[in-house]
């Protein structure tokens, strides 16, 4: 009996070919990706020719909107090798682990001790302080239990004030302990009631300690003047990072217009030449090398000029939809998601969020995220990004003395139509970096 059988099937299928996933990638790629994306394929592709993009265009256009910096020219975008500042190199070679090994040194230190204040030092984090693990791993090492609180003891009287310590109450009594007539009450504070103090229970320490709470405020200044992060200053500068708009918002000549930041893009074109000897050439092995070629080529200017569009209809889209923001008529947006204008685009809505992920809008306001203007409903029919507008202002109008609380602000954003849960306004609040009441409370 056979098992072999034949038969007609018909079906779809979705294969993603060279061009789709070329498509997709350079759809989702940031201006600065692009550039260099279209650089390595014309250093690749002989058929590919770039030209430098006009200045009138850039030039006109700033003419008409003044505060634009696209990022084209000599503008503050351009990623430029300048020489560093006089001392600056010094700086970034200085570490804390090598300013803790030079004070070592200096201490003249039996050899082992001072072996081991050196394997500390190294143990230090970026905020100067020492895991518990790192010396229950000396322990384990069989290395005296004398020697590593000896070793910890000399570590933690180098400076800065409070390097080595293994724990932020740790890290303030060594700084209190510094200073000329250290504060015995600010001590025990730090000591025993840095979350209370955090909360600002000042009438719960101070019946605790059996002191007046003026002097537990007194004490809070105190502590609130030390350092919680002593290893911090040793930290080299993270390099500043610039932000090129894909798009302007602009009114131009009484309309308001969407305009794509391409002036910074070379200008992309097939090569004569190679046209012409791709026509002209009789060896095969040449034809079908510049064949391919000239695919590739046509591939990348169709996906250049399908990614312009599709960022320019997202763009358009946001304009249309906040058209209040950009006027400057209100600060608050009006509820839109990636769905929903997926839908209106006729896009999937991968397609949108590719198209928005990583790109800015600059207009009259400044700067933003493309996807800033995507902002979810909440109950109430108005956008999150207008839900927390409120909260913040709500906050800022608040009397100081008696700040209110989450359930204060939802009954308040209630009363404006905005109907969220406590649990969301707590969420918002942090979000927009807001402490809680008793953190506001002065």
């Amino acid at each position: 009996m056979s098992f072999v059988q034949l038969k007609t099937e018909l079906r779809q299928e979705l294969k993603l070919t060279p061009q789709l996933l070329q498509s997709m990638e350079v759809l989702q790629m940031t201006s600065q990706e692009l550039l260099e994306y279209i650089t390595r394929q014309a250093e690749e592709n002989p058929l590919l020719d770039q030209s430098d993009p006009p200045e009138q265009g850039y030039e006109a256009l700033r003419r008409q909107a003044g505060w634009i910096d696209g990022g084209v020219g000599r503008s503050s975008f351009i990623h430029e090798d300048v020489s560093a500042e006089p001392g600056r190199a010094d700086q970034e070679l200085e570490s804390l682990a090598a300013f803790l090994r030079d004070q070592l040194h200096r201490r003249r230190l039996a050899n082992p001790l001072n072996a081991l204040c050196e394997y500390l030092a190294e143990l230090v984090d970026e905020d100067g302080y020492l895991a518990q693990e790192d010396l229950d791993g000396l322990s384990a090492l069989k290395i005296p239990q004398p020697l590593i609180d000896q070793a910890l003891e000399v570590l933690q009287s180098l400076d800065p004030p409070g390097v080595g310590a293994r724990s932020l109450s740790e890290c303030l009594l060594l700084q209190l302990s510094r200073r000329e007539g250290a504060d015995p009450l600010a001590m025990d504070i730090a000591a025993r009631f840095l979350p209370e103090l955090g909360r600002k229970h000042y009438a719960a320490i101070a019946q605790k300690l059996g002191v007046d709470p003026q002097a537990v405020r007194a004490a809070e200044r105190v502590i609130s003047g030390l350092d919680p992060h002593p290893g911090r200053a040793f930290q080299g500068a993270e390099p500043t990072v610039y932000i090129r708009p894909d798009v302007f918002v602009a009114e131009l000549e009484g309309e308001w217009k969407v305009v794509l930041n391409d002036y910074y893009l070379p200008r992309v074109s097939i090569n004569d030449y190679y046209l012409r000897l791709l026509k002209e050439s009789g060896e095969k092995e040449t034809r079908d090398y510049l064949r391919q070629k000239l695919q590739q080529a046509k591939w990348l200017l169709d996906n250049l000029e399908r990614r312009g569009s599709t960022l320019r209809r997202c763009a358009e889209a946001a304009l249309e939809a906040q058209r209040p923001f950009f006027t400057g008529e209100t600060a608050a947006l009006t509820p839109m998601t990636l769905s929903a204008l997926a839908e209106k685009l006729a896009l999937h809505p991968s397609t949108v969020s590719r198209a928005v992920r990583g790109k800015y809008l600059q207009c009259r306001r400044g700067t933003y995220p493309l996807r800033y203007f995507f902002s979810r409903p909440v109950s109430g029919g108005i956008s999150r990004q207008a839900a927390k507008q409120t909260l913040l202002a709500l906050v800022k109008a608040e009397d100081p003395c008696h700040p209110l609380s989450d359930q204060a602000l939802c009954g308040l954003l209630e009363g404006r139509g905005i109907y969220i849960a406590r649990r969301t306004v707590a969420k918002y609040r942090l979000e927009l970096g807001i402490r809680s009441s008793a953190a506001r409370r002065k």
